[in-house]
């Protein structure tokens, strides 16, 4: 499970670090321009962010990336006691809130709960189906005796499909949450990203829907 913390204070971004890399992929951002440059350049399963950092807030922060698509689940920590903080992080699309001080054991109750709110997998071995099963970090998909190794961008489209199944995807949604912004491609380049995978994975599992997008069909566990 990979997080990313915005966290300006270097005390408890210390404390928090090394408590939260015993149990997950941790990356650390002290202020809104080091997340936004994380956030390019990787797929997040859970975002822990402070409200008061500096730069953009990360409600700001946060806004902006709903702005473009993101869906990535989101704590928010503060020190705020106001409620209209409470409020307006809710609004923003964060889908829990801790207050400032709070215990280690509780920001990791709220971790697994997100987990499991959220069906984020807590290893690094994917089961797709009964035949798919998918390595995150070596990128290699089993299908029956099969094993393909995907690209950088391949493994980056399948991941955001597994944690987004059984919903539209768009071409945009994609562009905003796996390519810079300097590096869009065309459409043409993602169609061909998802042709590969349908090769590797059966073509029954990627739906194409006309006009609009993609539908990963992840069937219940």
């Amino acid at each position: 499970m990979k997080l990313l913390l915005l966290e300006d204070d270097a005390v408890l971004s210390d404390i928090l670090l090394d408590f939260l890399r015993e149990f997950y992929d941790v990356d650390y951002a002290f202020d809104s321009h080091e997340a936004t440059t994380l956030l390019e350049q990787q797929h997040y399963d859970l975002l822990i962010f402070d409200i008061n950092v500096p730069g953009k807030t990360g409600l700001e922060l946060l806004k902006e990336w709903r702005d473009f698509h993101m869906t990535t689940p989101a704590i928010v920590i503060t020190a705020y006691n106001d409620i209209s903080y409470l409020t307006q992080a809710f609004k923003t699309g964060a889908h829990d809130y801790i207050k400032k001080p709070f215990e280690l054991e509780e920001l990791h109750s709220r971790i697994e709960n997100s987990r499991r709110l959220f069906n984020i997998e807590p290893s690094n071995i994917l089961h797709i189906t009964d035949a798919l099963t998918y390595h995150t970090q070596t990128a290699l998909l089993h299908n029956g005796d099969t094993t393909y190794t995907l690209t950088a961008k391949e493994a980056a489209i399948l991941h955001y499909f597994l944690t987004h199944p059984n919903r539209t995807v768009s071409n945009e949604e994609l562009m905003q949450n796996l390519w810079n912004y300097d590096d869009m491609p065309s459409d043409a380049t993602i169609r061909s990203h998802i042709r590969s995978l349908r090769e590797m994975l059966g073509k029954e599992l990627i739906a194409t829907v006309r006009g609009i997008g993609y539908r990963f069909e992840k069937s219940p566990s």
